[in-house]
């Protein structure tokens, strides 16, 4: 288990499901859609804001975006920032709430299915029942008694709108040993123009300065903090054991509707609770531990000189750590446990 990752990973769930009530409070106020627009932009700007900030205090620092990352970063934005509003919007104008709330947790089983399947994460049986115990929990939670898929249109682009976003998840992944402020901002300044472009071609209007104020600061916590440290989690714990973590975020939203909005304690609540927490004993207990081999890798992320970072420094490397700078990984065949973090990504 690696702590740092859980935490980074739990905390994102903390502040995207603590989002959810927040945005109901608000919701009155202002067209979701408008909603949703302010809450990126609040996530870029402010981002924006944070890292300018921290660049002028010299805070340790993270590996700029290169130009080899920019067309995985463009495919995430494009995915998950264009193509999954956009095919939620539609599927919500054809579907019931009941049933677009149920298939929204397919995103999860969307996140893991393409990172085991399609770029090869490990996984085995513990981690795959993990999984199907959180995402049973977040089925239970979303659950409403009356889901229906009359008219497949509707339910297609909500599926394809999870479908989008676990792309979105994986191919963030390949980028995860970047400036993860650099790239949460980025995504956050792409997909709030988009979003505010769609509601205003349906008709929204503006909220007053405070209302939208208050949009852009929950959208900062909720939205911005929530990806960084998510990108975080994707570096230490992969992609599908992110995601996984990630996907109690509705549990955690659900506990904060409680004394934020006087919502009653459910069995449901209760019931989704156990299932989830059933699925993150699973992942927290798991152990991997083989022989492995390292290929020969160049690249430049924020690191300490541990057992995977032995290399020498040349002329104007930083001193200090953490620091950043371009370094090589010569060929390294060891054994320990471990995850499929960005520096153990072999096949078994």
């Amino acid at each position: 288990m690696n702590v740092a990752g859980v935490l980074c990973a739990l905390t994102a769930a903390a502040l995207f499901g603590l989002s959810t009530p927040l945005a109901k409070l608000l919701v009155g106020a202002i067209d979701p859609w408008l909603l949703a627009g302010l809450f990126y932009l609040g996530s870029g700007l402010g981002l924006a804001v944070l890292r300018w900030t921290l660049a002028r205090t010299r805070a340790p620092a993270e590996a700029a975006l290169t130009r080899r990352d920019l067309p995985w970063l463009a495919a995430a934005i494009v995915g998950g920032g264009v193509i999954g509003p956009i095919l939620l919007m539609l599927g919500l104008a054809r579907t019931p709430g009941a049933t677009a709330s149920l298939l929204l947790t397919l995103e999860g089983a969307a996140t893991a299915l393409i990172a085991w399947f399609a770029f090869g994460e490990n996984f085995d049986r513990r981690i795959a029942a993990g999984m199907l115990c959180i995402l049973a929990g977040a089925a239970v939670l979303s659950w409403q008694g009356n889901a229906s898929l009359a008219g497949w249109v509707g339910p297609a682009a909500v599926a394809g709108a999870c479908i989008a976003w676990g792309l979105d998840n994986n191919l963030t992944r390949r980028i995860a040993l970047a400036d993860p402020l650099q790239i949460a901002m980025l995504k956050g300044l792409a997909a709030g123009p988009v979003s505010l472009v769609l509601a205003f071609a349906h008709g929204a209007a503006l909220p007053g300065a405070g209302t939208a104020a208050a949009a852009g600061l929950v959208g900062f916590f909720g939205y911005g903090v929530s990806l960084v440290l998510f990108v975080v989690a994707l570096r230490h714990l992969g992609t599908a054991r992110t995601g996984a973590y990630f996907s109690i975020a509705p549990f955690l939203g659900a506990a904060a509707a409680i004394p934020l909005l006087g919502e009653a304690l459910s069995v449901r609540l209760l019931a989704a609770g156990a299932l989830m927490g059933v699925g993150i004993w699973l992942h927290l207990t798991e152990r991997h531990a083989h022989g492995h081999e390292h290929a020969p890798l160049d690249h430049d992320h924020r690191h300490l000189h541990d057992e995977h970072h032995r290399h020498d420094h040349a002329a104007g490397d930083p001193a200090g750590e953490p620091h950043s700078h371009r370094h090589v990984h010569g060929r390294l065949r060891h054994a320990h446990a471990h995850l499929p973090d960005s520096h153990h990504r072999h096949t078994h």
